[in-house]
């Protein structure tokens, strides 16, 4: 894990409501019958449809809080609006998000969606 997504991932969990989120039993069931490759393709696909454009209607509403584990862990990581990623990730609002930047908000994701895995 790299050095950046470790210490975000600290720092995430510090928060009483960031750390409020973990996986639940569907939600882990979910994940083995679709495999983490596949969990992984969706995280791309919702942050490319939901979050990266410039200006966002929705901006703070576009996350559910469940139905996805990607969801659940968009909450835990401060990844599930633009202004949730401005606060905690310093990724300007009002610009279309960049490759890297939709990489780094996967792989958090990813890595949180595994840490949760590894406690279960």
């Amino acid at each position: 894990m790299s050095k950046t997504i470790e210490n975000t991932l600290i720092r995430l969990s510090k928060s009483k409501f960031r750390s409020s989120f973990k996986l639940k039993d569907k939600d882990i069931e979910y994940i083995k019958n679709k495999d983490l490759s596949k969990i992984e393709e969706h995280t791309y696909d919702f942050i490319t449809k939901r979050l990266s454009g410039v200006n966002i209607k929705n901006d703070g509403k576009q996350t559910p809080y469940h139905g996805h584990p990607t969801f659940i862990a968009q909450h835990a990581t401060a990844t599930c609006c633009r202004g949730c990623l401005y606060k905690w990730h310093r990724i300007e609002k009002n610009k279309e998000l960049t490759e890297e930047e939709k990489e780094y908000i996967v792989k958090l994701i990813m890595t949180w969606i595994n840490n949760q895995l590894k406690e279960k």
